[in-house]
C-alpha cells in the first residue's frame, strides 16, 4: 500500500512510539495522583507539555485534550459575541460556531482559496480560521485576521492542526487548536494553547484536572504527542525540503491533464489537490486499491456532498466530485510516489477509453 493521505492522519514516528512504551507498559499510575507513582507519570505530562508548547508563541498554556475537534469546541463554545470564520474551515468550527446560535459571518475566499481580511462586524466576540487548509493546503492570512480581531475587541483562534510545526503560527493568536496525529503522534489525543488572561468556562466538568479541563490525562499519548513535537522542531528543516521535492516531482509528473486546486503559492506543498475533467474518483478509487488517497476530507467521506471547500473557490459540483487530494510527507519515498501517480494517471486515461 502507497499511504498518499497526510491530511487524514499521519504514520506514527517509531520516535513518538518508543516515548509512549514504557507509559503502556509499566507506568500505569494516574498522572492526578500524589503518591510517587503518580508524580512521575506527572512530570511525563509536564515534559510533553512544554515540547508541544516550545512551537507556540511566548505567554500562553498548553491544555491537553482528546483531540483537536474537543479543543475547537472548547474554544468556539467559551468565547462570547458573534463568530467571525471563512467558508472554508473543518467542520469542527462551521458545526460548532452554527450550534452556538449565536450571530455567524462567514467570509469567502477568493478563486485560489484564500480568504481576504475583512471588517469585523460590532458585537463579535471570536474570530476563527485555520492556518492550512486541510483539504487544498492553502495557508490563510492568520496574522492580518488576529489584528482585525483585536481591533474589534474579539479574540483570534487558530485551527492549526495541518499547520502546526510546518508553518510558524501568528504571535497575535489567542487561541490555537492542535492534533497530535497529525504531526505523526497518537491519537486521542491534541491540545488548545490559551494566551494568558483568557479564562474560558469548562467545557466537561468532572475533576478539573487541567485547570479549566476534566478528564484523567494518559502520560503515554501525552509523552507520543511530546516526541512528536519535539520531533518537527528537529526536522523542520528536513522535512520541508523533503515535501518541496516531492511536490515538484508530483506536478511535474501528473502534466497538463491535471489541475491543481487552490493557491500554488501560498500553499503546504505537501497537500496536492487535483481535478480532472469527467474523472470518475470511486472508480479511480477502486482501479487504485494499492494507493491510499482522498476524495475529499475524511469527515465528510460518504456523504455524496461536493466539497464544500472547493465549492467555496467557485468549482461546480461537477468539478469538485472529479476531484482527489494526495497528501505526503516524512515517510513518502519519491519511488512511492512516482508509482503511485503513474497508477492513478493510467487508470484515470483508460476511463476516457
Amino acid at each position: 500500500m502507497i499511504y498518499l493521505d497526510y491530511q487524514a492522519t499521519t504514520p506514527l514516528a517509531p520516535e513518538a512510539l518508543k516515548a509512549m512504551l514504557p507509559w503502556l507498559e509499566q507506568g500505569h499510575a494516574n498522572p492526578h495522583s500524589p503518591h510517587r507513582a503518580g508524580r512521575q507519570a506527572k512530570a511525563a505530562v509536564e515534559v510533553a507539555r512544554d515540547q508541544v508548547a516550545s512551537l507556540l508563541p511566548p505567554g500562553g498554556r498548553v491544555v491537553f485534550t482528546s483531540g483537536a475537534t474537543e479543543a475547537l469546541n472548547w474554544a468556539i463554545k467559551g468565547a462570547s459575541g458573534g463568530i467571525v470564520t471563512t467558508a472554508i474551515e473543518h467542520a469542527a468550527v462551521l458545526d460548532t460556531a452554527a450550534a452556538t446560535g449565536r450571530p455567524l459571518t462567514i467570509l469567502p475566499v477568493d478563486g485560489q482559496g484564500v480568504a481576504t481580511p475583512a471588517p469585523i462586524p460590532k458585537g463579535v466576540g471570536l474570530v476563527a480560521a485555520m492556518l492550512v487548509n486541510n483539504e487544498i493546503g492553502t495557508i490563510l492570512p492568520i496574522a492580518a485576521m488576529a489584528d482585525d480581531a483585536h481591533r474589534a475587541g474579539a479574540w483570534m483562534l487558530c485551527d492549526a492542526v495541518q499547520g502546526y510545526g510546518r508553518i510558524p503560527i501568528p504571535n497575535g493568536v489567542d487561541m490555537v487548536a492542535l492534533s497530535a496525529h497529525k504531526i505523526h503522534g497518537p491519537k486521542g489525543i491534541g491540545a488548545l494553547w490559551i494566551r494568558d488572561g483568557i479564562t474560558l468556562p469548562p467545557l466537561l466538568h468532572g475533576g478539573d484536572q487541567e485547570l479549566g479541563r476534566s478528564g484523567t490525562l494518559s502520560p503515554a499519548l501525552c509523552a507520543g504527542f511530546g516526541a512528536a513535537a519535539k520531533l518537527m522542531a528537529a526536522r523542520a528543516e528536513q522535512d520541508l525540503a523533503h515535501v518541496q521535492r516531492l511536490w515538484a516531482l508530483a506536478v511535474d509528473r501528473l502534466g497538463p491533464d491535471w489541475i491543481v486546486n487552490g493557491s500554488t503559492t501560498h500553499r503546504y506543498r505537501g497537500n496536492l489537490n487535483i481535478r480532472r475533467d469527467g474523472l470518475d474518483v470511486a472508480r479511480l478509487m477502486s482501479d487504485c486499491r494499492d494507493v491510499a488517497f482522498s476524495a475529499g476530507s475524511a469527515c465528510a467521506s460518504g456523504s455524496g456532498r461536493p466539497s464544500h471547500v472547493l465549492t467555496a473557490l467557485g468549482l461546480t459540483d461537477r468539478q469538485a466530485k472529479s476531484s482527489i487530494r494526495l497528501g505526503f510527507g516524512r515517510y513518502t519515498t519519491e519511488a512511492e510516489l512516482t508509482e503511485a501517480i503513474d497508477r492513478l494517471t493510467a487508470a484515470a486515461g483508460a476511463q476516457r477509453r
